[in-house]
């Protein structure tokens, strides 16, 4: 049998229409649904909260985090 992709990519696409917590590198956090991801790795979030240092900073509608941007992803399991 064989084993899952575990390609970063992959695992990312699996997460789409689920919640996902992504930090930058200049420390600021996005939290809510991804709704699309690209081979760069940029994603776009619906209804975005955005962080800094665990406080709630600003509410968006959509927002797309250019991948160069991202310093790691927070992915949740999907409760279907």
């Amino acid at each position: 049998m064989m084993e899952p992709s575990k390609k970063p990519l992959n695992v990312l696409i699996k997460q789409l229409h689920g919640n996902i917590d992504v930090v930058l590198k200049n420390g600021y956090e996005y939290k809510r649904k991804m709704i699309k991801c690209d081979g760069h790795m940029n994603i776009l979030i619906e209804g975005a909260n955005e962080c800094k240092e665990e406080q709630l900073m600003t509410n968006y509608g959509n927002v797309l985090l250019r991948g160069n941007n991202i310093l790691y992803i927070v992915l949740y399991e999907n409760m279907h």
